[in-house]
């Protein structure tokens, strides 16, 4: 069986490639990925209270489930199911060691979920994962 490992942030390009994998791989065991990024929760003054840490963790926590809720009303209208899962960590590594770890065979993934300044910062997650896989990524603009 296939297994296909789809990236999802809520970004509309995000959407874009569960659809193309949805229409692609019909037969395929299709994995949606979020990956939480500690690094975010550094970012912000609020990162020095006591327990904001945890509190952060279980707000992203909560986020990747409603996320996931919308990848799978997405793939119901495919008449798919979908598998799910959370990793904590930068996500261009933890989107290729997932693929590696869990004999994907091909990742799908949007061209960026950031825009503007911050894409220039953080660089591109899809570059890296298409320098690093292990496997073939689709990017779906």
């Amino acid at each position: 069986m296939t297994k296909i490992l789809v990236p999802v942030d809520g970004s509309e390009q995000s959407g874009e490639a569960l659809e193309y994998a949805l229409e692609h791989f019909k037969d395929a065991d299709i994995t949606a990925i979020n990956v939480i990024d500690p690094i975010e929760a550094g970012y912000t003054a609020q990162a020095t209270v006591p327990g904001y840490s945890e509190e952060w963790f279980e707000q992203a926590k909560d986020a990747a489930e409603e996320l996931f809720d919308e990848a799978q009303e997405t793939a119901d209208e495919y008449d798919h199911e979908l598998a799910t899962t959370t990793e904590v960590g930068r996500p261009s590594r933890a989107i290729v060691d997932y693929a590696d770890e869990n004999d994907v065979n091909h990742i799908v993934m949007g061209s960026h979920g950031r825009s503007g300044v911050s894409r220039i910062l953080l660089g591109s997650v899809a570059e890296s994962v298409v320098r690093r896989s292990p496997v073939p990524v689709t990017i779906v603009r």
